[in-house]
């Protein structure tokens, strides 16, 4: 009943007004309100997982001295095992994320629902105490999970199927408002958490979420009726079945943290390493279920075999990337200068600097591939690949020379943060895109869609690594560690571009 009353409003959707004839940079105008939205999502995301860390170790033995305190005084390791779940878990869930989109709810109503969890999540972190702060980062990431995937399928509805010559630009468009969400949150979340109020940071991101959300609501007119239908709507049956199942692992859940609880042997690793193995043991087991279905034909069995090579490759890429925010962060934070000509500066404005990078070296990236492609002589995705392994795992290299100079307490130029991340983006623009598109590429017919999630699973399987190496001690601010994931991702690069005419021919027909 509810799936048929959803149809039939956007039947009558098709029948009223939208835009008018009104156009957003000669894309349907509808990307107007999707761009908007995405932008204050990011902006209250990355603003938050700027102040994420250095809150938590705020007031602690590991903060900065003469920093602010008022934060949560855990050791950093557990700052970084903490920081390192919470980002895996944004990716995880865009998977269950995508399935409420096609089976529940539909993506339009699923957003209005995502944004509202963020904000409401943000808003708990505006409140002190640690039971706020967890409860409102469980509810960031389950909002962002329900987002991440269903907003962009409302871009995909607003073209006239995959062959629209706007779809691409309306995608790159999409992108830029993503990164400039990503830009100006640290500097406005940051610099306002960090050097005035920690918890009126976190409720400026909540305001931002919020503002995304109107925008939404009010440009929801604009959008392809599509995007209000359930595509394959769940019977009586399995929702009845789903329920069943979601509530009897919440009771064994609540079961055992109750007997855990009450005979006083909860910690955090209680609640930290469950998490974290379920991180790596989803991927592993999504990537074997595919794998060993019997459906698939040969060919698309020997394209998921090469696929797995991509996807353990983008694992160790994240591993090292998304430690902009944990181990980076707190050298940010403590060993590098907090200023530039006399001119001082937080040191959440580091989180700006890679959507700042991406600005300015996207569009070189999409000029060279063009460029090459017109000579016959751009990389296949498989040594795009390989470079993205090397240049991720030369940044860590050097990044091990700052950490050095920092060993005696001196603090060192903000210009050697400025050219890891540089390095650091070089790698993400020859891994991200091209990864996304390999997917959609090599992905079996009969999980077209789901391949999509197995991708984000890549940065939950790394994030998870480095938080498990956290929480088992591992320092991850020891020069030693950072050269032996400098040397693991640089070797595996090496790896993929020495089998590359193997994976090559895995790949079968994608090139």
């Amino acid at each position: 009943m509810a799936s048929s009353l959803t149809k039939d409003a956007a039947e009558q959707e098709k029948t009223s007004p939208t835009s008018g004839g009104m156009t957003f940079f000669g894309h349907p105008f509808g990307l107007a309100p999707l761009f908007l939205t995405e932008m204050w999502e990011r902006f209250s995301y990355y603003g938050m997982r700027a102040l994420l860390v250095v809150y938590l170790i705020s007031g602690g033995p590991d903060a900065k001295p003469g920093s602010q305190g008022g934060g949560l005084a855990m050791p950093e390791a557990s700052s970084v095992a903490i920081y390192s779940i919470y980002v895996a878990m944004v990716y995880l869930l865009a998977m269950p994320g995508g399935w409420f989109g096609d089976r529940v709810w539909g993506p339009r109503k699923t957003v209005t629902i995502a944004a509202s969890t963020i904000m409401a999540g943000h808003l708990l972190l505006a409140v002190p105490g640690k039971p706020t702060f967890f409860a409102g980062l469980a509810l960031v990431a389950i909002g962002s999970g329900l987002l991440k995937s269903n907003i962009s399928t409302m871009v995909g509805h607003l073209y006239d199927g995959p062959t629209d010559p706007r779809r691409d630009g309306g995608f790159t468009l999409f992108y830029i408002g993503i990164n400039l969400g990503a830009f100006f949150a640290p500097l406005v979340i940051g610099t306002i958490g960090q050097e005035v109020n920690w918890h009126l940071g976190f409720g400026i991101a909540a305001a931002g979420m919020a503002l995304g959300l109107m925008i939404f609501l009010w440009g929801t007119r604009h959008l392809d009726p599509k995007s209000s239908v359930v595509p394959t709507p769940l019977s009586a049956e399995e929702r009845k079945a789903t329920l069943t199942k979601a509530l009897i692992w919440l009771g064994v859940a609540a079961v055992f943290y109750g007997i855990v609880g009450g005979a006083g042997l909860f910690t955090l690793n209680w609640a930290l390493i469950p998490i974290t193995l379920l991180g790596l043991i989803i991927p592993i087991t999504v990537l074997l279920r595919i794998k060993r279905d019997k459906d698939l034909s040969d060919t698309e069995q020997t394209k998921v075999s090469g696929y797995i090579w991509f996807f353990v490759a983008a694992a160790a890429f994240w591993m090292i990337f998304d430690q902009a925010g944990s181990t980076m962060s707190t050298f940010a934070e403590k060993k590098t200068a907090d200023n530039v000509f006399g001119i001082g500066f937080p040191s959440t404005w580091f989180q700006s600097v890679n959507p700042l990078w991406v600005m300015a070296l996207a569009p070189v990236f999409a000029w060279l591939w063009v460029f090459l492609a017109r000579r016959n002589s751009e990389p296949s995705t498989t040594v795009k690949f390989s470079m993205a392994m090397v240049l991720i795992g030369a940044s860590f290299f050097v990044f091990a020379v700052p950490m050095g100079m920092a060993g005696d307490g001196s603090k060192v130029s903000p210009a050697w943060l400025l050219m890891i991340y540089m390095i650091q983006t070089m790698g993400e623009l020859c891994l991200s895109p091209v990864g996304l598109s390999l997917t959609t590429k090599m992905a079996p017919k009969k999980y077209a869609s789901q391949m999509l999630g197995v991708w984000f699973l890549a940065v939950t399987a790394g994030d998870c690594t480095t938080g498990l190496l956290s929480i088992a001690g591992v320092d991850m601010n020891g020069t030693g560690t950072i050269v032996f994931q400098a040397a693991l991702c640089t070797l595996a690069g090496v790896a993929v571009w020495m089998y590359r005419k193997r994976i090559i021919a895995l790949m079968g027909d994608v090139h």
